[in-house]
């Protein structure tokens, strides 16, 4: 890797994180710009939820034969090598899987299920951390033929890892305010064991194409992602998110089993619906970068507060209060 292009590839990313993008804009930028300092073949990257891990969205390059519903579906799946709530919890969180499995990359179950059927034995990923959450995630693939990823390149990741999350967060608060008419009613769906939609209420085909998804044939990664947790380790995952549609709503998606006169079936109900303020506002208030203390007063003030009941409850002087 030469420092040079590496320099200008940082640059750019830096830029672009301050550029205001939304956050799939943002990714198919950090694509051309990664790809300046560490060659690849493929890459996914996307975002998620902060507050339960859970993947919310993903852009895939040069992966047609990867399916998303693939990719997320590895992450809840039985324990393996290198998974992004694993990772996001060390220090340094990018990660080889070459180097994480010794030189056996064959003991990783996302290698032998998915990546030899698409001739890529080599990945690279690693979580999209800021102030201590995932905002996102990142993998980047070699095809057969090339050499597998070097301790530079991993080392350079980790370096871009705060600017690649920093665009992710601003980019899930960035969104065109004039689009259609909102709806308030929420959707319900139910999924059956091989993860088909079985029955669905009316509104449930509008929030999918708000989650670029289609009710019949594509699940989209929210939905995706917490069916795969519901259907995990009880406790292992909140089947839950607030997630960002595609006209700028925030929505709740949770997941749930199905229980029957004799108790759970293998169904999964889906419900999708408009998310309230107090899902909200700690997500944006984090998304905007905020101190602690600058999050309590801004959820003090959404919540209605008076000036001399935010100092009260937050011990500070009502001079304090007013230069905040």
């Amino acid at each position: 890797m030469k420092t040079y292009r590496a320099e200008a590839a940082y640059a750019g990313l830096e830029s672009a994180a301050d550029a205001g993008l939304r956050w799939d804009d943002f990714c198919r930028a950090a694509t051309e710009l990664l790809a300046q300092a560490i060659p690849f073949d493929s890459m996914c990257m996307g975002t998620s939820d902060p507050a339960t891990n859970l993947l919310c969205g993903a852009v895939m390059h040069d992966l047609d034969e990867l399916t998303t519903d693939e990719f997320v579906g590895a992450e809840y799946g039985d324990p393996d090598y290198n998974h992004f709530v694993d990772l996001a919890r060390r220090p340094v969180g990018v990660s080889i899987l070459a180097e994480a499995t010794e030189g056996q990359p064959q003991l990783s179950r996302r290698y032998r299920e998915f990546l030899t059927r698409v001739d890529i034995p080599h990945e690279m990923r690693s979580p999209l951390r800021s102030s201590g959450r995932m905002w996102g995630v990142v993998t980047l693939y070699r095809n057969t033929g090339r050499s597998g990823f070097s301790p530079g390149e991993a080392a350079f990741m980790h370096r871009v890892e705060p600017l690649l999350a920093r665009g992710l967060r601003r980019g899930l608060i960035v969104g065109d305010l004039q689009r259609a008419e909102r709806s308030a009613t929420a959707a319900v769906v139910i999924l059956n064991a091989a993860d088909q939609v079985v029955s669905a209420t009316d509104a449930a085909e509008q929030r999918f194409r708000e989650l670029a998804g289609d009710l019949w044939s594509q699940l989209p990664v929210a939905v995706r992602s917490v069916v795969a947790a519901a259907r995990g380790v009880a406790g292992q995952w909140v089947p839950e998110m607030q997630v960002r549609s595609q006209v700028g709503e925030w929505l709740t998606v949770h997941a749930a089993g199905v229980r029957g006169p004799e108790g759970l079936t293998t169904d999964i109900a889906v419900t999708i619906s408009p998310a309230g303020p107090a899902e909200i506002i700690p997500l944006v208030v984090a998304a905007y970068g905020l101190t602690e203390r600058e999050q309590d007063v801004v959820q003090q003030v959404l919540a209605g507060a008076s000036t001399a009941e935010i100092a009260r409850r937050l011990h500070l002087s009502r001079t304090r209060s007013r230069i905040i």
